[in-house]
């Protein structure tokens, strides 16, 4: 233990402080989109899965405009919406103004 008497020895009087949150308190769990500003202009890729087929390459070679081809999902089926390839919610196919969209039904929490 330091000694008053040592010339080395300096009294430094503690005081109590507040902690960062205390002094700047914000609601848990409350943001507002300027808290995610620095964000904004990352670029994500944003793929819509709308169905998969599996055909040979020698019939892909064949493929004309207007050729159908079968997927795997159904009608009304949820569609997966993918960004930089990582599943993040299921949505609905929509026709807006003579244009498809999507409508998001499910948001898919990381687990």
């Amino acid at each position: 233990m330091a000694d008053k008497d040592d010339p080395s020895f300096e009294d430094i009087s503690l005081q109590e402080m507040e902690a960062p949150e205390a002094r700047n308190p914000e609601p848990s769990g409350q943001h507002t989109a300027a808290d995610l500003e620095a964000v904004f202009d990352v670029p994500v890729r944003v793929s819509v899965v709308l169905g998969r087929s599996r055909i040979p390459i020698s019939e892909l070679l064949k493929l004309d405009v207007g050729t159908v081809v079968e997927l795997d999902r159904q009608v009304g089926e949820a569609i997966d919406i993918l960004v930089n390839d990582r599943l993040v919610a299921r949505g609905e196919i929509v026709l807006v103004e003579n244009r498809l969209g999507v409508t998001m039904t499910e948001i898919i929490k990381a687990g």
